[in-house]
């Protein structure tokens, strides 16, 4: 056993239709809620809704797409989906009680199980990237990230 499960859904359509609605989830409340502004003095709500616009368009090509394009089984693999959703967790543990660069390091470390081959080398090379990224954002950007 797999542990994959298969739907008779075309995997394509199901991409699109993902983004699609997840355009739709942001799109709607930012317009609803924020003030949208011009293009000269941009409102809080602009910038998302210009995200939202730019993905949903995304997800209409790739539905349209789908209808070109060979039809392929939609597949869920449930054991790396729950390898990635407690690596997400591991990671808001362990920065809670130790700090973020050793949860960022195990996310990476826990995540990368559920690939198809395991490199400690490129997990180490992404958890710096990711710890470097984290910096930007606590020094550039002035975010208050527990980091150390």
């Amino acid at each position: 056993m797999t542990g994959r499960i298969y739907f008779m859904i075309d995997k394509n359509l199901a991409r699109g239709i993902f983004i699609l609605l997840f355009a739709i989830l942001f799109g709607v409340p930012a317009v609803l809620n924020y003030p949208i502004g011009h293009f000269a003095r941009g409102g809080p709500g602009l910038f998302p809704t210009m995200v939202s616009v730019l993905l949903g368009m995304i997800g209409i090509a790739m539905i349209v797409r789908s209808r070109f394009v060979k039809s392929e089984p939609l597949s869920l693999n449930v054991k790396n989906i729950a390898i990635i959703v407690g690596s997400l967790c591991a990671f808001a543990i362990i920065s809670e009680h130790v700090n973020m660069i050793v949860g960022i390091v195990a996310m990476v470390f826990i995540a990368a199980i559920a690939g198809t081959n395991y490199s400690w080398l490129r997990n180490v090379k992404i958890s710096v990237a990711l710890v470097l990224i984290a910096f930007g954002f606590q020094r550039l950007l002035g975010l208050n990230l527990p980091l150390y």
